[in-house]
Protein backbone atom coordinates (compact mmCIF):
# COMPACT_ATOMS: atom_id res chain seq x y z
CA UNK A 1 0.00 0.00 0.00
CA UNK A 2 1.22 3.46 -0.82
CA UNK A 3 0.68 6.60 0.69
CA UNK A 4 -1.97 8.72 -1.14
CA UNK A 5 -0.73 12.56 -0.63
CA UNK A 6 -2.75 14.75 0.97
CA UNK A 7 -1.64 18.00 1.38
CA UNK A 8 -3.97 19.06 4.24
CA UNK A 9 -3.19 16.16 6.71
CA UNK A 10 -0.49 15.76 8.28
CA UNK A 11 1.94 13.17 6.81
CA UNK A 12 2.22 11.56 10.65
CA UNK A 13 -1.54 11.27 10.59
CA UNK A 14 -1.41 9.48 7.03
CA UNK A 15 1.23 7.40 8.01
CA UNK A 16 -0.74 6.30 11.39
CA UNK A 17 -3.83 5.54 9.31
CA UNK A 18 -2.17 3.68 6.35
CA UNK A 19 -0.11 1.27 9.03
CA UNK A 20 -3.66 0.90 11.02
CA UNK A 21 -5.27 -0.03 7.84
CA UNK A 22 -2.98 -2.53 7.40
CA UNK A 23 -2.88 -4.17 10.40
CA UNK A 24 -6.90 -4.03 10.49
CA UNK A 25 -7.11 -5.20 7.57
CA UNK A 26 -4.97 -8.49 7.98
CA UNK A 27 -1.70 -7.32 5.82
CA UNK A 28 0.32 -7.27 8.23
CA UNK A 29 -0.23 -10.03 10.92
CA UNK A 30 0.00 -10.57 14.88
CA UNK A 31 3.38 -10.96 16.06
CA UNK A 32 4.70 -9.38 12.99
CA UNK A 33 7.98 -7.84 13.34
CA UNK A 34 7.69 -4.00 12.00
CA UNK A 35 11.08 -1.89 10.58
CA UNK A 36 11.26 1.60 10.43
CA UNK A 37 13.42 1.91 7.50
CA UNK A 38 10.80 -0.63 5.34
CA UNK A 39 7.94 1.02 6.78
CA UNK A 40 9.34 4.21 5.71
CA UNK A 41 9.92 3.59 2.01
CA UNK A 42 6.54 1.62 1.57
CA UNK A 43 4.74 4.88 2.43
CA UNK A 44 7.29 7.19 1.20
CA UNK A 45 7.63 9.04 4.29
CA UNK A 46 10.60 9.56 6.74
CA UNK A 47 11.54 7.06 9.25
CA UNK A 48 10.38 10.03 12.44
CA UNK A 49 7.28 10.02 10.68
CA UNK A 50 6.87 6.58 10.75
CA UNK A 51 7.96 6.44 14.72
CA UNK A 52 5.68 8.78 14.88
CA UNK A 53 2.81 6.95 13.87
CA UNK A 54 3.88 3.69 15.73
CA UNK A 55 3.77 5.39 18.80
CA UNK A 56 0.41 6.42 18.48
CA UNK A 57 -1.16 2.58 17.94
CA UNK A 58 0.82 1.14 20.56
CA UNK A 59 -1.65 3.65 22.69
CA UNK A 60 -3.80 1.86 20.73
CA UNK A 61 -2.61 -1.40 21.63
CA UNK A 62 -2.22 -2.29 17.60
CA UNK A 63 1.61 -2.38 17.99
CA UNK A 64 4.00 -3.32 20.97
CA UNK A 65 7.84 -2.09 21.29
CA UNK A 66 9.82 -4.87 23.05
CA UNK A 67 13.37 -3.76 24.26
CA UNK A 68 16.12 -4.97 22.28
CA UNK A 69 13.76 -6.62 19.89
CA UNK A 70 11.65 -4.40 18.03
CA UNK A 71 8.45 -3.15 17.24
CA UNK A 72 5.95 -5.84 16.51
CA UNK A 73 2.28 -6.00 15.43
CA UNK A 74 0.24 -6.80 18.67
CA UNK A 75 -0.77 -10.47 19.56
CA UNK A 76 -3.94 -11.23 21.97
CA UNK A 77 -4.00 -13.69 24.20
CA UNK A 78 -6.64 -15.20 27.22
CA UNK A 79 -6.21 -12.09 29.44
CA UNK A 80 -6.46 -9.53 26.71
CA UNK A 81 -9.67 -11.38 25.44
CA UNK A 82 -11.05 -11.40 28.97
CA UNK A 83 -10.45 -7.67 29.50
CA UNK A 84 -11.87 -6.93 26.04
CA UNK A 85 -15.59 -8.55 25.93
CA UNK A 86 -15.77 -7.62 29.39
CA UNK A 87 -15.29 -3.97 28.99
CA UNK A 88 -17.19 -4.74 25.79
CA UNK A 89 -20.38 -5.44 27.40
CA UNK A 90 -20.25 -2.58 29.62
CA UNK A 91 -20.04 -0.05 26.83
CA UNK A 92 -22.25 -1.63 24.38
CA UNK A 93 -24.86 -2.23 27.43
CA UNK A 94 -24.82 1.58 28.35
CA UNK A 95 -24.92 1.63 24.17
CA UNK A 96 -28.10 -0.11 24.09
CA UNK A 97 -30.08 1.94 26.38
CA UNK A 98 -29.24 5.43 25.30
CA UNK A 99 -29.92 4.20 21.59
CA UNK A 100 -33.51 3.23 22.96
CA UNK A 101 -33.91 6.14 24.86
CA UNK A 102 -33.66 8.42 22.07
CA UNK A 103 -34.36 6.35 18.91
CA UNK A 104 -36.48 8.66 16.25
CA UNK A 105 -37.53 7.73 13.51
CA UNK A 106 -34.39 8.60 11.23
CA UNK A 107 -32.36 6.12 13.80
CA UNK A 108 -35.05 3.16 13.40
CA UNK A 109 -34.77 3.51 10.01
CA UNK A 110 -30.86 3.79 10.20
CA UNK A 111 -30.81 0.69 12.73
CA UNK A 112 -33.02 -1.51 10.74
CA UNK A 113 -31.65 -0.94 7.47
CA UNK A 114 -27.84 -2.15 9.01
CA UNK A 115 -29.73 -5.42 10.75
CA UNK A 116 -30.82 -6.58 7.87
CA UNK A 117 -28.03 -6.69 5.53
CA UNK A 118 -26.46 -8.36 8.20
CA UNK A 119 -29.02 -10.85 8.52
CA UNK A 120 -28.62 -11.49 5.15
CA UNK A 121 -25.18 -12.10 4.96
CA UNK A 122 -25.75 -14.60 8.05
CA UNK A 123 -28.69 -16.54 5.96
CA UNK A 124 -26.29 -16.61 2.90
CA UNK A 125 -23.39 -18.01 5.15
CA UNK A 126 -21.52 -15.50 3.54
CA UNK A 127 -18.76 -15.36 6.75
CA UNK A 128 -16.65 -12.66 5.58
CA UNK A 129 -19.25 -10.49 4.73
CA UNK A 130 -21.29 -11.11 7.64
CA UNK A 131 -18.21 -10.01 10.07
CA UNK A 132 -18.00 -6.68 8.56
CA UNK A 133 -21.88 -6.49 8.84
CA UNK A 134 -21.69 -7.71 12.65
CA UNK A 135 -19.68 -4.71 13.09
CA UNK A 136 -21.05 -2.63 11.40
CA UNK A 137 -24.68 -3.21 13.18
CA UNK A 138 -22.34 -2.72 17.06
CA UNK A 139 -21.47 0.29 15.52
CA UNK A 140 -24.62 1.93 14.60
CA UNK A 141 -26.13 1.08 17.77
CA UNK A 142 -23.10 2.73 19.51
CA UNK A 143 -23.22 5.79 17.21
CA UNK A 144 -27.34 6.13 17.75
CA UNK A 145 -26.04 6.33 21.70
CA UNK A 146 -25.44 10.09 20.93
CA UNK A 147 -22.74 10.20 23.40
CA UNK A 148 -19.32 10.48 21.46
CA UNK A 149 -17.06 9.31 24.27
CA UNK A 150 -18.83 6.16 23.89
CA UNK A 151 -18.17 5.73 20.47
CA UNK A 152 -14.57 6.58 20.83
CA UNK A 153 -13.76 3.92 23.81
CA UNK A 154 -15.98 1.52 21.55
CA UNK A 155 -13.63 1.26 18.64
CA UNK A 156 -10.46 1.43 20.62
CA UNK A 157 -12.10 -2.21 21.99
CA UNK A 158 -13.79 -2.69 17.91
CA UNK A 159 -9.79 -2.68 17.15
CA UNK A 160 -8.50 -5.24 19.44
CA UNK A 161 -11.32 -7.96 18.32
CA UNK A 162 -10.37 -7.20 14.68
CA UNK A 163 -6.71 -7.56 15.44
CA UNK A 164 -7.76 -10.87 17.22
CA UNK A 165 -9.82 -11.98 13.66
CA UNK A 166 -6.30 -11.71 11.81
CA UNK A 167 -4.90 -14.57 13.55
CA UNK A 168 -8.26 -16.51 13.88
CA UNK A 169 -11.54 -16.22 13.19
CA UNK A 170 -12.71 -17.70 16.21
CA UNK A 171 -14.79 -14.23 16.97
CA UNK A 172 -16.25 -14.23 13.52
CA UNK A 173 -20.06 -14.32 14.37
CA UNK A 174 -21.70 -17.87 14.79
CA UNK A 175 -24.03 -17.42 11.79
CA UNK A 176 -26.33 -20.34 13.15
CA UNK A 177 -27.17 -18.12 15.99
CA UNK A 178 -26.69 -14.34 15.34
CA UNK A 179 -29.86 -13.71 14.15
CA UNK A 180 -31.76 -15.42 16.94
CA UNK A 181 -28.72 -13.41 18.94
CA UNK A 182 -29.27 -9.69 17.51
CA UNK A 183 -33.27 -9.62 17.23
CA UNK A 184 -33.76 -9.37 20.69
CA UNK A 185 -31.37 -6.43 20.84
CA UNK A 186 -32.68 -4.60 17.83
CA UNK A 187 -36.22 -4.99 18.61
CA UNK A 188 -35.64 -3.20 21.92
CA UNK A 189 -34.10 -0.52 20.96
CA UNK A 190 -36.76 -0.02 17.98
CA UNK A 191 -39.05 -0.14 20.51
CA UNK A 192 -37.83 2.40 22.73
CA UNK A 193 -37.24 -0.21 25.67
CA UNK A 194 -33.74 1.18 27.10
CA UNK A 195 -33.84 -1.95 30.10
CA UNK A 196 -34.00 -4.49 27.98
CA UNK A 197 -31.42 -3.31 25.08
CA UNK A 198 -29.07 -3.42 27.09
CA UNK A 199 -29.64 -6.55 29.18
CA UNK A 200 -30.29 -8.58 25.59
CA UNK A 201 -26.77 -6.69 24.07
CA UNK A 202 -24.97 -7.38 27.82
CA UNK A 203 -25.76 -11.35 27.67
CA UNK A 204 -25.11 -11.12 23.86
CA UNK A 205 -21.26 -9.74 24.32
CA UNK A 206 -20.77 -12.20 27.42
CA UNK A 207 -22.05 -14.95 25.92
CA UNK A 208 -20.26 -14.56 22.77
CA UNK A 209 -16.90 -13.71 24.53
CA UNK A 210 -17.32 -16.89 26.61
CA UNK A 211 -17.49 -19.04 23.13
CA UNK A 212 -13.96 -17.47 22.05
CA UNK A 213 -12.35 -18.16 25.19
CA UNK A 214 -13.39 -21.45 25.14
CA UNK A 215 -12.51 -22.00 21.69
CA UNK A 216 -8.87 -20.27 22.14
CA UNK A 217 -8.39 -22.78 24.97
CA UNK A 218 -9.51 -25.66 22.44
CA UNK A 219 -7.08 -24.45 20.55
CA UNK A 220 -4.07 -24.18 23.26
CA UNK A 221 -4.26 -20.68 22.63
Amino acid sequence: MSLTALKRQPAEQLATEALKESILAGELKPGERLTEAALADQFAVSRGTVRTALHQLSRDRLVVLTPYTGWAVATIDRQDLWEIYTLRSSLERLAARLAAERMNDDGRARLAGVRDVFFAACERADVATAVDHDFSLHRTIVELSGNRRLLDQYLMVEQQIRLFINSTYASAPNLSVAIAHHSPIVDAILAGDGEAAAGHSEHHILSEGERVLALVATDGG
